[in-house]
């Protein structure tokens, strides 16, 4: 899979990282311009830019597209931020309890990405390394399963601090790579980092927004769209389904070849029970 490589830099003060999503300053901010497609990444005059960390989904840390800021339950939320953080290089981080980063050291890190587009938020999607690129900064670089586990995706999907996230235009072979990885966090003993309490395939028990702040570990794609929904004021779930059809989330199931529209028909819910019916890797999105 080709993909462009960009040399710079993460920093972070004054921005709110979580586990999947970084500011990076390109050491040329010109070539930003040079990822393809129709989209150009928001920036900075500075030139620094947001990432998303392309193939995973970690836990929310600070949710609020249709009402107050929520997160997730914090172990493995912040469990995520903190080894993005630490794994690129940053030693020491100050926030404020917003989650804004006050000061880190050192002020920037070294590193480069991989990317081959930016998402509908003007974000860059990106497999994010660390150390010495492996190619020139502004080229093309065939991106495999080798430099795939070179970069902090691979490395939270491992440590089992990340769900799979998969978009159509995530190449099979690097997507195999990560599925892989997952199925091996999940199926270790014991499972590893939040596979130990995951409850998207067994059912989540939701009473109320406490339940998928406090108590539910559930890949964060269901926790946006149960979060959605509650922020409607009902929290009878026996509508939920029908809002999930609403929402018209187009994807690919895998294992069947079955292309669909709507969560609902991946999504179950009895009473006060939701669960997915399908494990996420199992599911290729069309960008949202």
């Amino acid at each position: 899979m080709p993909m462009l490589l960009i040399k710079g830099s993460y920093e972070i003060v004054g921005t709110q990282p979580d586990g999947d999503t970084i500011h990076f300053r390109p050491d040329d901010p010109d070539e930003w311009d040079l990822i393809g497609g129709p989209r150009k990444v928001k920036r900075n005059a500075a030139g620094r830019g947001k990432l998303r960390l392309e193939g995973i989904d970690t836990l929310e840390t600070h949710y609020s597209r249709t009402g107050p800021t929520v997160a997730q339950p914090p172990t493995y939320a912040n469990a995520a931020r903190d080894t993005l953080l630490t794994w690129v290089g940053f030693t020491s981080v100050t926030r404020e309890p917003d989650e804004t980063v006050t000061a880190s050291a050192p002020a920037s890190v070294p590193g480069y990405i991989l990317t081959r587009g930016v998402d509908p938020s003007r974000r860059c999607i990106a497999f994010a390394g660390r150390g010495t690129p492996p190619a020139a900064s502004g080229t093309q670089v065939f991106m495999d399963a080798r430099l795939l586990e070179n970069t902090v995706n691979h490395h939270l999907i491992v440590e089992g601090l990340a769900y799979p996230l998969y978009y159509r235009t995530l190449f099979h072979d690097l997507r195999n790579a990560i599925t892989t990885a997952v199925r091996a966090a999940r199926s270790a003993t014991p499972p590893k980092g939040l596979w130990t309490e995951d409850s998207t395939l067994t059912g989540a028990t939701i009473t109320g927004m406490s339940s998928l702040t406090k108590d539910e570990v559930i890949f964060p794609k269901l926790f946006r769209r149960l979060v959605d929904y509650l922020n409607l004021g009902d929290t009878d779930l026996a509508g939920f389904p029908a809002y999930l059809d609403q929402q018209a989330d187009r994807f690919l199931i895998l294992p069947t070849g079955q292309f669909t529209t709507g969560l609902d028909e991946v999504v179950q819910v009895s009473g006060t029970t939701v669960k997915m019916t399908r494990s996420p890797e199992d599911l290729v999105f069309d960008e949202d």
